[in-house]
């Protein structure tokens, strides 16, 4: 599949707003308040960045000057009804750019709303339980064959179609939903349950879809995070996995204006995820091993790891993009699966390769 690029922006805000089409006596209803996450997705190539490796950072600066007019603000001043979609659709005009492939806002860290250029909404909703588990078919001396456990978190994704219409499904039917399995998972044994004798996240991921799909047609997406850098997505067909990593380097972009602060040598605290997708191994109950990905990895992340980018053999250019083409290339044989790298060089701003299933974007 060709590869699809991506920079990636996100932008804060506080702000309060009353929504009143909810039901009589719904909490939102009343005045309240957010600490809201503006995010935008934009496809390359672009028109508007000020040099070749400055387009995350311009975006970035675009998305922060849309959300100043609306920062500290009552919202229904600026949107007769100021759900997460409406607002959404009301940054996008602000935004004013060409290729938006999604803009989104996170009303609070476990819920949020993204709408793409054709009005279709992706909203989602986090949910977290305390459980244990064993991988009963891992090779002798694995770890994960010990019983042990993990505060697993499952994001609900509903895709709608809304048109022109204020509220898709509401974030409380999401709750709703998931509130028997949460009762039923939190504090127990996940290897007790029915079906789940092998609990990988991509099995327990799979049962969910099965239990839930049926009562809630709109499911898109089911994502399991068995820890916060590794998890699992299912959508009733295809497993696709990450692994998240960090790593430390210095770097200088070549091509800024040599007045800019960027052309300087300065250094990132960058945030990777390497997503693949491959074919559940019926034996394993996995699609690859989180570990296994590690250390493959691990040959490239020590050739990046604290050190300067541009001493790194095959890499011509030291830009977020390019860095992850380069990575991409170096994994090519190493990891067949992969097909989508996310590479953020500050919190929620940088780029975003595909050659594959786009898939959910992972909260911020």
């Amino acid at each position: 599949m060709t590869e699809r690029q991506f920079y990636v922006a996100s932008a804060r805000f506080e702000a309060a707003r009353r929504v009143t089409i909810l039901p009589e006596g719904h909490r939102s209803r009343r005045l309240h308040g957010h600490s809201f996450l503006a995010r935008a997705r934009v496809e390359s190539p672009v028109d508007w960045a000020p040099f070749p490796g400055g387009e995350a950072e311009a975006l970035h600066q675009a998305l922060n000057h849309c959300v100043k007019e609306i920062d500290y603000c009552y919202l229904n001043e600026h949107l007769s009804i100021p759900t997460d979609e409406n607002l959404a659709r009301w940054l996008r005009v602000r935004l004013n750019l060409t290729a938006i492939e999604s803009l989104g806002i996170q009303s609070t860290i476990n819920q949020g709303a993204d709408i793409d250029w054709s009005e279709n909404v992706h909203i989602w909703r986090r949910f977290r339980f305390e459980a244990a588990h064993q991988l009963p078919n891992v090779p002798e001396g694995h770890k994960c064959g010990r019983m042990h456990g993990h505060g697993f978190e499952v994001i609900l994704h509903a895709n709608q179609d809304l048109g022109a219409d204020d509220m898709g499904i509401d974030f409380d039917c999401l709750a709703e939903v998931w509130a028997p399995f949460g009762e039923d998972l939190n504090y127990s044994c996940l290897n007790e349950k029915k079906g789940l004798e092998n609990p990988t996240s991509e099995m327990l991921a799979a049962w969910l879809w099965a239990k839930i799909k049926p009562s809630l047609p709109s499911l898109s997406w089911i994502t399991v995070y068995e820890t916060s850098t590794a998890g699992c997505h299912y959508d009733g067909q295809h497993y696709r996995i990450w692994k998240e990593f960090r790593f430390e380097s210095a770097l200088s972009l070549e091509k800024a204006p040599v007045d800019d602060p960027r052309h300087r040598l300065h250094g990132h605290s960058y945030t990777m995820r390497l997503h693949l997708c491959a074919p559940l191994d019926s034996v394993a109950g996995w699609t690859v091993d989180y570990g296994d990905v590690k250390e493959l990895f691990r040959p490239v992340y020590n050739q990046i790891d604290h050190h300067c980018l541009m001493s790194i053999p095959r890499l011509d250019h030291t830009d977020s993009m390019s860095l992850a083409q380069w990575i991409r290339r170096e994994l090519a044989s190493k990891l067949p699966q992969l097909d989508r790298i996310d590479l953020y060089q500050t919190p929620g701003c940088g780029v975003s390769i595909c050659w594959g299933d786009v898939g959910p974007a992972l909260p911020s």
